[in-house]
């Protein structure tokens, strides 16, 4: 498909916010190149960002949740607030200064990671979750989520072929398995998360998105 002439007038509409979410060795860098690409393809401007960081404090805060040698133990807590302190920096400076202007914006990563790995991984309630989120990003949503869904083992697998894992990813395999439970959860009564499943071949994979994606884009173009 010819995705330039297929969707019209895309470059003209406002600023869009798509993220891609997963467990480790789900594909989310590469996920992220083929939405870049469409966007290149149609002239929309765009920003990346990743969580946690994405600016100088919250990159910090990164450092802090994903080190796996601190002289002390990070409590769950402490990391659940983390997050949401270094997502709140990221929105506040980033993400919708550049929805304002008319630029897109490609997340890696956003809340729902905080609701699979913290709520669903660390077991917090969801109403705790819910006030957090409520405080700290005020009722602010993605237009669109890819969640790219993966077997723990086999994404893990992937991770541990990368090199080194940092402090979350040696975390034992039934808290992954956790996490894609609540993933799968919420994404099921969610219209605008859109499952992809991520052990199919990497060719089929990037199909899958590049189709998600043009349609998402004609969706504006009315």
């Amino acid at each position: 498909m010819n995705s330039k002439n297929k969707l019209g007038k895309s470059s003209m509409v406002n600023g869009k916010f798509i993220v891609v979410e997963g467990i480790e060795g789900a594909g989310k860098s590469s996920a992220i190149t083929v939405i870049e690409k469409i966007l290149v393809q149609q002239n929309i401007s765009y920003i990346k960002t990743r969580e946690p960081g994405g600016t100088p404090l919250a990159e910090s805060l990164r450092d802090i949740v994903k080190s796996a040698s601190h002289e002390e133990e990070l409590t769950q807590e402490t990391e659940l607030l983390l997050m949401y302190a270094s997502r709140s920096q990221l929105l506040a400076n980033r993400i919708l200064p550049a929805l304002k202007q008319g630029q897109w914006v490609i997340g890696d990563r956003h809340d729902l990671s905080s609701q699979a790995y913290q709520g669903g991984g660390r077991n917090f309630d969801d109403e705790v979750m819910n006030a957090i989120a409520d405080v700290t990003l005020k009722g602010f949503t993605p237009d669109l989520t890819i969640y790219l869904d993966i077997d723990p083992e086999l994404g893990l697998s992937r991770a541990k072929a990368r090199g080194e894992l940092d402090r979350i990813e040696l975390e034992k395999i039934e808290f992954f398995h956790r996490v894609r439970n609540k993933y799968c959860q919420i994404a099921q009564q969610d219209n605008k998360i859109t499952t992809i499943d991520a052990s199919q071949a990497m060719k089929a994979v990037h199909h899958d998105i590049q189709h998600v994606i043009e349609r998402f884009i004609t969706s504006m173009d009315v």
